[in-house]
């Protein structure tokens, strides 16, 4: 949501002008799993309900009046695995051990990430919806787009554009240790023999 609503501009003509949207809104599902799916978002999230009838629920978690939206829709089938579309979400958190902690307590409800993986910009786990849509819940390993623009600049995604898979649990133990923030989310080097493409889950 803004915080207020901007004063008007003095009238004049509108003219044909390159502005860019201020945000990414909201993303809307459309599933036959509407109980199931509900619930999937409001605990992977740690969502609230915004609005719901039997038709459709809005989920919101920040400020924003719905982050997502669900379609109760009954007749729809699921895509095939291979089906052209939306490869996955994102939903980004502001602290390595937000992202961990977060992992812990899904764990605990019987969620698991398919995929945990080191892109390099990010410490990534990705999850599936109940309708097999991909979610991944992300740490920014860079701060500023000056140090992601010097980490492309130096060719690692020349060498390795998808990343390397992680342990989640055994980052959790090395963070519990001490490990510094920098060692933890450092991406290593693609193990002997294999390239990105053996690096991916779907």
């Amino acid at each position: 949501m803004v915080d207020r609503i901007p004063d008007r501009d003095p009238v004049q003509p509108l003219r044909p002008a390159v502005v860019r949207p201020t945000k990414l809104a909201h993303v809307v599902i459309r599933t036959p799993r509407f109980t199931e799916t509900r619930r999937w978002y409001l605990t992977v999230l740690s969502a609230e309900v915004a609005f719901e009838n039997a038709d459709v629920a809005f989920l919101r978690y920040d400020d924003e009046h719905h982050r997502i939206g669900i379609i109760n829709a009954p007749d729809t089938a699921t895509p095939e695995k291979n089906a052209a579309g939306v490869e996955h979400v994102s939903f980004t958190f502001d602290r390595l051990d937000q992202l961990l902690a977060t992992y812990l307590r899904l764990k605990q409800e019987g969620i698991t990430p398919f995929w945990p993986i080191i892109h390099g910009p990010t410490v990534s786990l990705y999850y599936r919806d109940p309708n097999g849509v991909k979610v991944e819940l992300q740490y920014d390993v860079f701060r500023t787009v000056e140090e992601l623009d010097a980490f492309f600049a130096a060719g690692h995604y020349v060498e390795n554009f998808m990343g390397v898979i992680f342990d989640p649990d055994d980052m959790v133990r090395r963070y519990e240790s001490g490990e510094p923030l920098g060692s933890l989310t450092k991406r290593p080097p693609l193990p002997p023999g294999l390239g990105p493409w053996d690096m991916h889950r779907s």
